[in-house]
């Protein structure tokens, strides 16, 4: 396998159970009495991807059955895709990009379906009634592409994969991507025998047939179809348990050792005591490259299962809800670990940063990857913790993490999280340290 300069760190997870978002689902059984059918919206009116996601339904599982032929860079395979409708339904969308259908069922009966602009069009042979559940069954092919950012799928020299980003799901399956609609997720990934298909969460039974190998991987719980990932080629795949969960760890089968990811388990051991308990059942740690040495990068991934898919944004301009948490839990790693205390860190990052120009929340789409979301919404935080102190803080934490487990959320419910914790009237100050043209007082 072609030797990756950079790495590429992923951690996911999954859960035991199903769950879900109530501000997301329908309201009530399927109503009695005539309908009046009509398309769902082709997107969820995010500000940032108006037509990611979609409307008109409500995900509650994915499952994926696929085939990766390397030689020729070629997905084929099944999706099932169960759904319950929030409108009386003519037809629906979903999110599909660069990939060819060749056909489509609902509720076991062929649809009518159509491609074009990274949406499937489908429309069932007959109406769906809001609050019934439906199952759509997707049967597609062809060689994945990537996306905005070079987000989505890369083929490599052995294999590929798909690391998470804000519209990379779209390339390799059909789907409502938004995290606004979190789901279930099952994988069977057909590759040639001895090769390894990697993906999020619980490893499952290992078939061999014929010259390939299929693996499984599954995800109880609720999450961000955004962090779906996959990676295929020659990796050294292992496997422990650790409290009763099994912790994955896969690195390119050239790399001698696994860096810090040999260190995933005691590192959310720890942010489990700032944090609450874990939110899912399984630890998971693939390289695509090389593997990272600095056990704060396994760190700032890990706080994304907490504050990310577990708790997930309802608007990417709420994104720092995730980034500023990631980039906070890497400060506290290093302070347990003997390194920098936060305070150190924050204040070395405070003096320099550019506070007219990177906001955090809000960032606009060109500023999603910027220092915005993690490093100001990090500072935010510290701002914070300084200003109710540590205990009414990482209090706050555990209850926001713990509350809306599984949910989506946005800042206007964690500046009230917050001004509920502590007493005060916090609004001026998320303002200024958020989104504010000039440097904060320290």
């Amino acid at each position: 396998m072609r030797r990756v300069l950079a790495f590429v760190v992923v951690l996911f997870l999954a859960g035991c159970s199903a769950g879900t978002d109530p501000s997301s689902r329908a309201e009530g059984p399927a109503r009695a009495g005539p309908a009046v059918f009509g398309p769902g919206a082709a997107g969820v009116g995010d500000p940032y991807f108006p037509e990611s996601g979609n409307g008109g339904f409500d995900v509650a599982g994915y499952d994926l059955r696929l085939r990766y032929t390397p030689e020729k860079g070629l997905l084929s395979g099944t999706a099932t895709i169960k759904a319950t409708a929030t409108q009386d339904l003519s037809r629906f969308q979903l999110d599909l990009t660069g990939l060819a259908v060749r056909a489509v069922t609902v509720n076991g009966v062929a649809a009518a379906s159509r491609t074009g602009g990274g949406e499937l069009v489908v429309t069932p042979a007959a109406g769906l009634r809001r609050g019934s559940a439906f199952t759509t069954v997707v049967r597609y092919a062809g060689r994945p592409v990537r996306v905005r950012g070079g987000e989505g799928w890369h083929r490599t020299s052995a294999g590929a994969y798909a690391q998470g980003g804000f519209t990379s799901a779209s390339t390799w399956f059909p789907v409502n991507g938004h995290p606004s609609d979190k789901a279930t997720f099952a994988l069977r990934m057909t590759v040639p025998k001895g090769m390894a298909a990697v993906s999020n969460g619980v490893p499952g039974r290992r078939t061999k047939s014929r010259g390939t190998v299929t693996w499984r991987w599954s995800v109880k719980k609720p999450m961000a179809s955004h962090r779906a990932f996959v990676a295929i080629g020659d990796y050294r795949v292992t496997s422990r348990q650790h409290r009763g969960r099994p912790v994955v760890t896969a690195v390119p089968a050239w790399y001698p050792g696994t860096g810090a990811l040999d260190r995933t388990a005691e590192i959310a051991d720890f942010l489990a005591t700032r944090f609450g308990p874990y939110p899912f059942d399984a630890y998971e740690a693939t390289a695509v490259g090389v593997p990272p040495a600095d056990p704060g990068l396994v760190a700032r991934d890990l706080a994304r299962q907490w504050f990310g898919n577990s708790v997930s944004v309802r608007g990417w301009q709420d994104v720092w809800l995730s980034e500023g948490f990631a980039v906070y839990a890497q400060w506290l790693w290093s302070e347990h670990a003997g390194g920098p205390d936060v305070d150190e860190s924050a204040r070395d990052l405070y003096d320099t940063y550019p506070w007219q120009a990177l906001p955090a929340l809000n960032p606009g789409v060109k500023g999603l990857a910027s220092q915005g979301p993690g490093v100001r919404g990090a500072l935010t935080l510290h701002a914070l913790q300084r200003r109710i102190g540590d205990e009414r803080f990482f209090g706050l934490l555990r209850a926001w993490a713990t509350g809306h487990a599984y949910g989506t959320v946005t800042t206007a419910d964690f500046v009230a999280a917050a001004e509920q914790a502590s007493g005060q009237d916090l609004a001026a100050f998320f303002d200024v340290w958020l989104s504010g043209r000039y440097r904060p007082t320290y």
